[in-house]
C-alpha cells in the first residue's frame, strides 16, 4: 500500500473515502463535514461509539466521492489502541467497497501527537487490510492508496509504521505458506538473503559437533535437514545493549510418533510462527537502525514419524548437558528451544527471550486473546509488557513456581520433556529454564494467539503476525 502525507484540507483531497474518526458527541468539525456527519446520523443513527461506522455519499459537494465516520468512543476512555482498532475496522468495511482505490484519513481533530496518530493510522490500515490470497485464482480488488491528512510533517512516523507492518506481514506469510515450502533449508535461505544482518546457518554436522542433541533428534525423521540459523544485527558505534531473540522453528509438526488427531495438524504449518517473528524483526532492525545488538537464533526443522525417528523413552543430551527422558515426542518445541537458549547464552547478552506456540495449556488458560509470559527477571517482564500495551498486543504474566516441574522428573535422567497436562504452560517454562544459566530471560507462548479463528481487535482471522510489535518496540526502546 502506497502512503502519503498531505496538509491539504480533507474536502479537497482526491480521493473514492474520507475517513474521519470522531469521539461520542464531538462537535469540532468543519461546516461541511459536520453536514455530512449529521446526515449521517440521521440516516443510521451513529453517534460515534467505539468502532461504529457509518458512511454516505459526497454527491459531489466536495472531492471525496464518500466520507466514512468511524467511532472512537468516550474521550475518557480513548487512547491510541483504540485509533489502531477503530482505522482497522473502518479499512476493512472499505475495502469490501468496490472501486475503491485511494483513502484518505483526516488526523487534525484527533487528540494524539501528530505522529503517533499518523503511525497509529498507518498500522491499522496496513495491519487489518492484510490478505493472503497468492493461491487463489480470483483476487479482489483492494485500495492501495492511503492519504494521511495532517498540519504537521508526519513522514517519518508513516515510515516507521510501514516497516513494523512490513515485518508483522511477513511473518503471517511466512506462517501462511504451505510446510512443503517453507522448510528448515527456506528459512535459512530467508535468513541469509536479509541484507544488514550476518548470518551464518549450521548443518546437522555442524550442530552435532556443537552438542545440540535435543535439536537434532526432534529432525532426525524428517527428510529435510535440519538448520541452525544465527543472524546478527549490530549497530554504528557501540551499543547499548546485546539482545538474543529465539524463535521456535517448527516448520512443520506431526507430534511425531506420538503422532497428533488429523485436526490438531491442520495448523501445525504455522509452528514455526516463533520463528517468522524473528526473521522478520531482524529484517526490520536494518532499516529502523536502533542502537542494540540484536542476535536472532533459530533451530529449523520438522518433526515426522519415520522408522529413523526418536522415541519416547529416548534419552538426549542437550548441549549444556542435561540428559532428557522423551517421555513426548508432541513435546518437541522446548527440545530444540534448549540447545537454541544454551547458543544464545553462550553469546553473553544482556537479555534473551524466546518466541513459541509452545503449549495447547496456554491456549487453555488465555485463549486466543493474550499471549502467556513467563521469565526470571522483573524488570525484562515489565519492560515486555510495556512494550506489548503500547503496541496494542497483550502479554500476561504466568507463574514459574517450582512445585510445577514435579512432572517432568525422571528416574533414569535429569528430567522429562513433558508430564501432567496440568499447569503445563508453566512447566515448560521451568524446562527451557534448565537451559539458562544466569542471563536475564523471557519465554513468549504464542500458542493460543499465532492464529485466530475470528476477528479480535485490528485484526481479521488467519494468522496474525504477533509478537513482532512487541519485539520491535522492545528494542528500540532500550
Amino acid at each position: 500500500m502506497e502512503i502519503s502525507v498531505t496538509k491539504e484540507k480533507g474536502l479537497e483531497v482526491e480521493a473514492d473515502v474520507l475517513l474521519v474518526p470522531v469521539m461520542q458527541e464531538q462537535d469540532n468539525f468543519c461546516k461541511c463535514t459536520k453536514e455530512f456527519y449529521e446526515y449521517a446520523n440521521s440516516q443510521m443513527d451513529f453517534c460515534g461509539k467505539s468502532n461504529e461506522i457509518a458512511c454516505v455519499q459526497a454527491f459531489n459537494k466536495i472531492k471525496p466521492k464518500n466520507v466514512m465516520f468511524v467511532g472512537l468512543g468516550e474521550k475518557e476512555e480513548y487512547n491510541l489502541n483504540k485509533l489502531r482498532v477503530a482505522i482497522s475496522k473502518a479499512c476493512q468495511k472499505i475495502a469490501d467497497m468496490k472501486k475503491v482505490s485511494t483513502v484518505a484519513v483526516a488526523l487534525k481533530k484527533l487528540p494524539d501527537e501528530p505522529s503517533l496518530a499518523a503511525q497509529t493510522v498507518a498500522e491499522g490500515a496496513l495491519i487489518g487490510t492484510y490478505k493472503f490470497d497468492k493461491y487463489k485464482t480470483e483476487k479482489k480488488e483492494r485500495f492501495d492508496k492511503l492519504v494521511l491528512i495532517s498540519s504537521q510533517d508526519v513522514q517519518p512516523a508513516v515510515k516507521k509504521a510501514q516497516v513494523v507492518c512490513d515485518a508483522v506481514n511477513m511473518t503471517r506469510d511466512l506462517v501462511n505458506e504451505p510446510a512443503e515450502l517453507i522448510t528448515p533449508a527456506k528459512l535459512a535461505s530467508i535468513a541469509t538473503s536479509l541484507k544488514g544482518i550476518e548470518t551464518k546457518v549450521y548443518g546437522q554436522k555442524e550442530a552435532k559437533k556443537m552438542g545440540m542433541g535435543a535439536f537434532l533428534a526432534v529432525g532426525q525423521g524428517s527428510r529435510h535437514e535440519q538448520q541452525f540459523i544465527h543472524m546478527t544485527y549490530k549497530p554504528k558505534g557501540k551499543a547499548r545493549a546485546k539482545v538474543a531473540l529465539v524463535g521456535k522453528g517448527i516448520t512443520f509438526d506431526s507430534g511425531g510418533l506420538d503422532i497428533k488427531p488429523a485436526a490438531s495438524m491442520l495448523e501445525m504449518k504455522g509452528d514455526m510462527a516463533g520463528a517468522a517473528c524473528v526473521i522478520s524483526v531482524m529484517k526490520a532492525l536494518t532499516k529502523l537502525k536502533p542502537n542494540v545488538e540484536v542476535h536472532g537464533i533459530v533451530a529449523a526443522c520438522e518433526n515426522m514419524p519415520a522408522s529413523r525417528s526418536y522415541k519416547p523413552g529416548d534419552v538426549l543430551t542437550a548441549m549444556n548437558g542435561k540428559t532428557i527422558e522423551v517421555d513426548n515426542t508432541d513435546a518437541e518445541g522446548r527440545l530444540t528451544l534448549a540447545d537454541a537458549l544454551c547458543f544464545a547464552e553462550n553469546l553473553e547478552p544482556d537479555a534473551i527471550i524466546d518466541i513459541a506456540t509452545l503449549t495447547g495449556a496456554c491456549c487453555v488458560a488465555l485463549g486466543k486473546v493474550a499471549s502467556g509470559l513467563l521469565g526470571n527477571d522483573d524488570e525484562l517482564i515489565i519492560g515486555l509488557q510495556a512494550s506489548a500495551e503500547e503496541a496494542g498486543e497483550y502479554l500476561w504474566e504466568m507463574p514459574m513456581y517450582e512445585e510445577y516441574f514435579e512432572d517432568l522428573k525422571s528416574d533414569i535422567a535429569d528430567f522429562k520433556n513433558s508430564g501432567s497436562r496440568y499447569g503445563g504452560t508453566s512447566a515448560a517454562a521451568l524446562f527451557l529454564k534448565k537451559f539458562i544459566k544466569t542471563t536475564p530471560w523471557a519465554h513468549l507462548d504464542i500458542a493460543g494467539t499465532s492464529i485466530i479463528s475470528k476477528p479480535l481487535r485490528e485484526l481479521p482471522k488467519g494468522v496474525t503476525g504477533v509478537g513482532v510489535r512487541t519485539l520491535i518496540n522492545y528494542i528500540c526502546n532500550l
